[in-house]
């Protein structure tokens, strides 16, 4: 791929071009990536006892992924699925005072569970960030053309970076697994196919991108990503047993009772579903609401990939951000995946210029990620699934689509 890095500014297009250059997205961009960090660092000095004395009874995702590891190093698999024992092995890790942190992933996420539980829980926790950043960093690097490292203000600045690090999820996995398989593609069909097929330990993001690429006639890699997920699945059964994919399936079943009634706070969801609970809509008609919402985005995402509609970057920032809002659950985290999109986004305004006002437009997703749940818990108000519907309506004025 060619590279546009000597050019110091962004396009010349749009009508805030002339005082949102590169240098100032550069310098806003890390400073607000200093003022997170040291208050992301704050947090856990504060919940670990180094400020008052005594540490908080917080806890992260990343204990749940940890206690399975344990659990599958221990020869039970199976009991990773059985909340009891994987809480008792949850609070063998941190201590008994923490919360519960559920654990709903198929076996196939047991296999990278289990690497890092060999690891001492605080560089498990370290490590496993960094190996998912590091490679999020390389895709988001090709996908924007970017030399250098200055760029890297902005990007850590995103506000989902911090959420992932604080509370020790994958998303920065996700992250990379979606942006490799769309940057890879064109070139090397299989391989992107692959990289899908390996997120099906987060199956539910991997929603629309068979509708894409059936109707973008993509056969190579949709073929490479059924056959990465059923040699996934079958590895994972071999390892661990058929009676570990049943207790998943038992364990999954019940999970629309964590999800469906308030455990997870709903203001922390950021589909469609979640602003319908937050607003109190039941739980039959918010499933209605992200069922619609979901077939609408794939009929778009469907329409475009068959047409050809915009170019390859506008159309892999459309199945990003629709993706976003087209599954059922997605928290604050998740918005990792609209970052990949805004790369894509940024790379069309790089190659053609940017449209009038899509800059200003990008920039205010960086607060609005940073108070969406903060506002939603204290007033209700159902920010959530914002984000991903001004990145999908920068995706569809891109692609010249009227809007959804």
């Amino acid at each position: 791929m060619t590279s546009d890095v000597q050019s110091t500014t962004l396009p010349p297009n749009g009508n805030d071009s002339g005082w949102f250059d590169r240098r100032r997205v550069i310098l806003w961009g890390t400073v607000l990536f200093v003022l997170q960090a040291a208050f992301l660092l704050f947090l856990a000095a504060w919940q670990h006892g180094f400020i008052t004395g005594t540490a908080s009874n917080t806890s992260s995702d990343f204990v749940s992924f940890y206690a399975a590891g344990k659990l599958v190093l221990a020869g039970s698999p199976v009991l990773a699925y059985d909340q009891a024992a994987h809480a008792a092995m949850e609070h063998a890790v941190r201590g008994p005072d923490g919360p519960y942190q559920y654990f709903f992933y198929p076996p196939v996420y047991l296999l990278l569970c289990a690497a890092f539980a060999w690891l001492p829980y605080y560089a498990a926790y370290a490590l496993f960030e960094l190996l998912g950043l590091v490679p999020l960093i390389l895709v988001m690097r090709t996908i924007m053309r970017q030399s250098g490292w200055v760029w890297l203000g902005p990007l850590l600045a995103f506000p989902a970076v911090f959420w992932t690090i604080g509370l020790g999820q994958n998303a920065f996995l996700t992250a990379a697994l979606l942006g490799g398989f769309t940057l890879l593609l064109d070139r090397r069909p299989v391989t992107a196919g692959m990289l899908m097929g390996m997120l099906c330990y987060k199956p539910h993001f991997g929603l629309l991108a068979p509708v894409a690429l059936l109707a973008g006639r993509r056969w190579r890699a949709f073929l490479a990503a059924g056959a990465m997920v059923a040699g996934l699945v079958l590895l994972s059964a071999l390892l661990f047993g058929f009676d570990t994919w049943r207790a998943y399936i038992e364990a999954f079943a019940g999970s629309q009772s964590v999800y469906g009634t308030g455990k997870i706070d709903y203001a922390g969801i950021v589909t469609p579903f979640g602003a319908a609970r937050l607003l109190g809509v039941p739980a039959g008609a918010a499933n209605a609401i992200q069922g619609v919402v979901a077939l609408a985005l794939a009929g778009v995402v469907g329409v475009c990939w068959h047409r050809q509609r915009g170019t390859p970057a506008a159309r892999a920032a459309l199945l990003l951000s629709a993706t976003l809002l087209a599954v059922p659950l997605a928290l604050v985290y998740d918005q990792m995946i609209a970052l990949v999109a805004i790369g894509w986004l940024v790379r069309a305004g790089r190659d053609g210029g940017f449209l009038p006002g899509e800059k200003v437009a990008i920039a205010a997703l960086y607060p609005l990620a940073i108070i969406t749940w903060p506002v939603g818990s204290a007033w209700t108000i159902p920010l959530g699934p914002v984000l991903g519907l001004v990145v999908l309506g920068l995706c569809l004025r891109r692609l010249r689509l009227p809007a959804v």
